[in-house]
């Protein structure tokens, strides 16, 4: 009796003396798998070439309207615990690869509908999860040994078609020729080797500056590492040449005493001293600068009239206000080290000449309304820039979106070299695959892997459907293309289907590799690795325990 009475006391109103509430086993999953989809169907109709955007407006009234779905989910502000997981998951993929934000959530979503029925139809989620990795780890090696092909015997073009593919949903897609070969040649402009011998393609090394006015057409690529920043004064030279870069993370305004030093004075003579003596601060540190053969300084706070004179003097460039994060990027480009005071250790002040970057030319170039400063020939490692020009904010934002994830992906193909078919080609093979393989399973978890499986085509159904196009049709014909190519006892015959993806402009199905419609491989793995891992997160949960906050805590808010 007790016994019973205990355990209605834990399930019931008050849990083991919590104020809070408790669901548990199927209706926390079904409220998972209901969130997870409500979100999902967010970015559902932004997939693919002819997706649509998505335009947000958050509580201040600013306005975004964009197609990349980690953006998406970042401006939601999604409050339920699950849906958060998604959240992540999209901002993992963009901070991995750079691209196929959209399609990880759509495939998680549908992972874990089907995952839902199934354990709807008593089969244990454990099983469930097992058959999940079980196909996961299938489908990547499939994609790894069959599906993927190396870019050496593709050449450039295969990566301006990567980026072009990468770019085919976002606002750049009509000029997609032009932004594809100036992604292309930016990526390529930064390579660097590391001390491992490593190839690298910094992405961060490229600065996208945005410029007001005059068509997207005209964007350009500048050699160089470009600042949004202008000269301090109007005297200041416009080009420096051999320059050598001064960096400092300090004023260089008049000299004060810090807060709460104070200093009485009884002569009134010496109070003129005092001042004099702090302009003479000053000019020992800007001195110091130009003796060490700066002639380019560059400080992420502010110089005042008086700096501004002896800079004019000495034929230097001086840039205040600089964003620190550019100051680090100069640094590591020229070869520079930032100053953060010029105090020694003995207390005396000294600037190292080895402090300074170096670069061939400093100049300052008038982009519509505003000022450039642009560092060109850098010392230590290459850098560029691309200025995008464009009619209005919104647009400048999403091209610069479009524009990063095509460069993602370009490194990523130039660092893996290895390539996919799109357009849906993968998913359709691995379905068939995995079908096949769950076969010739005879345990517990073949109903598990035949509905990933199924899952798969959630994919190349999106984008037909976002198409206008008949889905239910073009996936059967797409299917039976894949179904060909891996069954034949002739496989010669029937080579070329492997590659059969969809085309969605004209609503048929082609050969995606001769089409140019290709995506990096790691894009795909990561993706459905990603997405096996966020469904079966969300699908190990059984248990949601909310907790009320005590009246105490009422009153304190």
């Amino acid at each position: 009796q007790d016994m019973v009475k205990g355990s209605n006391a834990f399930g019931g109103e008050g849990l083991t003396g919590l104020e809070g509430d408790r669901k548990s086993g199927q209706d926390v999953r079904t409220q998972n798998v209901m969130a997870c989809m409500a979100i999902a169907n967010v970015v559902k109709s932004s997939l693919g070439p002819v997706g649509l955007d998505k335009m947000l407006v958050d509580d201040i009234g600013d306005t975004t309207v964009t197609n990349d779905g980690a953006t998406i989910l970042n401006l939601l502000e999604v409050d339920h615990p699950a849906g958060k997981v998604l959240v992540d998951l999209a901002q993992l993929q963009d901070k991995e690869v750079g691209d196929g934000t959209t399609s990880v959530v759509i495939l998680a979503a549908e992972l874990l509908r089907r995952a839902n029925e199934l354990v709807n139809m008593k089969i244990h989620p454990t099983s469930i999860i097992s058959g999940f990795r079980l196909a996961q780890k299938e489908a990547i090696k499939y994609v790894n040994e069959k599906l993927s092909t190396k870019v050496d015997k593709l050449g450039r073009d295969a990566l301006i078609n990567v980026a072009k593919t990468s770019m085919s949903s976002k606002i750049l897609n009509i000029n997609s020729d032009f932004f594809a070969a100036m992604a292309v040649d930016s990526v390529m402009s930064v390579k660097t080797v590391n001390s491992s011998g490593d190839v690298r393609y910094p992405v961060k090394a490229i600065n996208v500056l945005k410029a007001h006015g005059k068509s997207s057409q005209e964007s350009r690529r500048i050699a160089g590492y470009a600042l949004n920043c202008t000269r301090a004064s109007q005297a200041m030279p416009t080009v420096v040449n051999k320059a050598k870069i001064a960096l400092l993370d300090y004023d260089l305004r008049k000299y004060k005493m810090s807060l709460g030093v104070q200093v009485v004075v009884t002569d009134p003579s010496k109070l003129q001293a005092i001042r004099d003596r702090e302009e003479d601060i000053m000019k020992e540190r800007i001195d110091l600068l130009i003796k060490a053969g700066a002639n380019v300084i560059l400080t992420s706070k502010g110089i005042d009239d008086l700096c501004l004179k002896w800079l004019v003097q000495a034929g230097a460039i001086g840039v205040r206000r600089v964003k620190k994060d550019d100051l680090r990027r100069i640094a590591k480009v020229t070869g520079g080290t930032i100053m953060l005071s010029m105090a020694g250790m003995e207390g005396e002040e000294s600037f190292d000449p080895s402090m300074l970057g170096q670069a061939d030319k400093v100049y300052e170039e008038r982009v519509g309304d505003n000022e450039l400063i642009v560092i060109e020939g850098c010392a230590n490692q290459k850098s560029g820039s691309i200025l995008l020009r464009g009619p209005n904010e919104y647009t400048l934002d999403e091209m610069e979106r479009a524009l990063h994830d095509a460069m993602c992906v370009v490194k990523r193909v130039l660092e893996s070299n290895e390539v996919v078919p799109g357009g849906g080609a993968v998913e359709a093979a691995l379905s068939i695959y995995l079908e096949n393989f769950a076969h010739t399973l005879g345990s517990r978890e073949q109903m598990a892997i035949a509905e990933f499986a199924q899952a798969l085509l959630v994919i190349p159904k999106t984008l037909a459907v976002n198409a206008a196009c008949d889905a239910t049709e073009l996936v059967a014909k797409l299917r039976a293309d894949h179904y060909h190519s891996q069954q034949e006892k002739d496989a010669g015959k029937f080579k070329e289907k492997s590659c059969s993806g969809l085309n969605l402009r004209t609503g048929v199905i082609h050969n995606c590799l001769q089409a140019g419609v290709l995506e990096p491989t790691m894009s795909k793995t990561k993706s459905i690795a990603f997405a096996t891992e966020a469904a079966v997160t969300i699908l190990r949960i059984d248990d949601m325990i909310r907790i009320d906050k005590t009246e105490d805590e009422r009153a304190n808010m």
